[in-house]
């Protein structure tokens, strides 16, 4: 029996990971993480290829959510299996987190590529990391390594290849991707199992696609769900249409001026999509070619969703609504029937265990994620509330002249051409219960601002989340869960599995 355990500096023991030589369960592991690929507008639609050979020959996920709605948050939990509370990366800046000394020092040495890559797999990784990742050093447990540096880029672009630095003008990132990732699985030796991670830029912005494909889709259109460009109000109203204090922000619509950009970047969106289409066709093609493919589960999944006009909100993702916390999730593998269904609610802090799981490793007991139900009957929900936290980011050096607010509100990401309606301020910070039942499809919503406003949502009949029931609710019911999100946020392990 090998065990694997981690110590911090500071002396905090945070488990440690098990494996019996005799138990190999012979399964490799692909996981392709998309950046901001929203399920609710679409966006797996243009993706034929990845349909075809992930989603109908494994598991959708109907019901797939993100923990955080932003990037580094999101890809922390992806890679530890914890809330962003616990890993302690709660925005896309160094000073919240990302990349920051707790991740390097205490958090990354007991992460899922340390785990495999000490129980024998060969570990990959190729492509964006984490946003603040600037660094010629390697992260531990990977035996290679293709990292970006920094945000999302498609042409230009900075990586760390090994522990040394490139740096291509010219080439496409997500076809650097593909070749880097095709090569890897093709050297693959016999006798060793892997685990090899994917991160694609696409569909962030800046939106560039392979020129290849910047003419396609030439008459899709934004998707204009029954919230896109509509008003919110501040205070109670009886059509329910009160949204916390960001959403309220003038002007109350996008002018009309706007809809054409966001058709342009909805197809643009897809466009960037279509690399990763060919790349994920290329994996699948040569996991066959060698003889891997009925040994190798692979997750498609992306680290959040995306808005796209809606509640009058040009584009981003940050917010508690399905838009920005709902994320496409596909799982393929030797054991999961083709087509399966499977409505229950899970996250992508789920991965972590799912892996251990099926590779015969022990699951460490703070792990807050739980294994993905992949054998499941589909006509069964599993009852879960899972935690959506975010913590606001605006300081008085986010401020942006060229719109109408002062420095000392510390609004961030106001454009003019998102007609100077922010998408993040540094109070936008919020706690939510996703609870989902057989009989209930529920949020609830507590801010934190000078309001601590509340927003619910019977998401069963209430998709959009027109309609702000947080304030009619019964009082037992919402104290029932301003008490459950008291208890998750501070949840560790086992007791975030807890419905409370």
């Amino acid at each position: 029996m090998y065990t694997f355990a981690y110590c911090s500096l500071v002396v905090v023991c945070f488990g440690s990971i098990s494996a019996d030589v005799n138990s190999d369960s012979g399964f490799n592991f692909l996981v392709i993480v998309t950046d901001d690929q929203d399920i609710m507008l679409n966006g797996m639609t243009p993706m034929a290829k990845t349909l075809e050979h992930i989603a109908n020959e494994g598991m959708t996920f109907v019901n797939a959510f993100t923990t955080s709605p932003i990037c580094c948050p999101s890809r922390s939990s992806i890679l530890t299996g914890k809330y962003a509370h616990n890993h302690q990366t709660k925005n896309n800046s160094r000073s919240g987190g990302c990349y920051g000394r707790v991740w390097r020092e205490t958090i990354e040495p007991a992460a899922l590529p340390v785990w495999l890559s000490q129980a024998g797999y060969d570990t990959f990784f190729a492509g964006k990391y984490l946003n603040e990742y600037f660094s010629a050093n390697i992260p531990p447990g990977w035996s290679q390594w293709f990292g970006l540096h920094g945000n999302s880029r498609y042409y230009n672009f900075t990586v760390t290849e090994n522990g040394e630095v490139a740096t291509y003008t010219n080439e496409y990132f997500t076809d650097y991707l593909d070749t880097k990732t095709v090569n890897f699985l093709k050297n693959l030796r016999a006798d060793r199992h892997f685990f090899a991670m994917v991160t694609p830029p696409a569909p962030h912005a800046p939106f560039t696609s392979a020129d290849r494909h910047k003419d396609l889709f030439p008459n899709v259109k934004a998707i204009q769900t029954p919230n896109f460009n509509i008003s919110s109000t501040p205070l109670r109203n009886v059509d329910g249409s009160e949204k916390h204090w960001l959403l309220t922000m003038e002007p109350s619509t996008l002018p009309l001026k706007f809809l054409d950009e966001m058709d342009t970047i909805h197809r643009k969106r897809w466009q960037t999509l279509m690399a990763v289409d060919n790349m994920v066709e290329n994996i699948v093609n040569i996991l066959r070619e060698k003889k891997l493919l009925e040994k190798t589960f692979i997750f498609y999944t992306s680290d959040n969703g995306f808005h796209l006009g809606q509640f009058s909100q040009a584009y981003d993702k940050r917010q508690p609504y399905e838009t920005d916390i709902r994320v496409p999730l596909f799982v393929r593998g030797p054991t999961i029937k083709p087509k399966a269904v499977q409505k229950s609610a899970v996250a992508l802090l789920d991965i972590v265990p799912t892996i251990l799981q099926l590779a015969n490793l022990e699951l460490p007991s703070f792990l807050d994620g739980q294994p993905l139900p992949l054998q499941s009957d589909e006509d069964v929900l599993i009852e879960r509330q899972l935690l959506v936290e975010y913590w606001g980011e605006g300081s008085l050096e986010t401020y942006n002249p060229e719109c109408p607010w002062a420095a000392q509100d510390r609004l961030q990401l106001c454009t003019v051409d998102a007609a100077c309606h922010c998408q993040d301020a540094w109070n936008n910070t919020y706690n939510c219960v996703r609870h989902l039942a057989t009989d209930l499809n529920f949020i609830y919503c507590e801010f934190k601002d000078n309001q601590n406003f509340v927003e619910a949502y019977n998401i069963a009949n209430d998709l959009y989340q027109m309609k702000n029931i947080g304030f009619e609710i019964l009082p037992s019911i919402r104290a029932k869960y301003s008490l459950a999100i008291q208890n998750l946020t501070a949840c560790v392990g086992h007791t975030c599995h807890i419905i409370y």
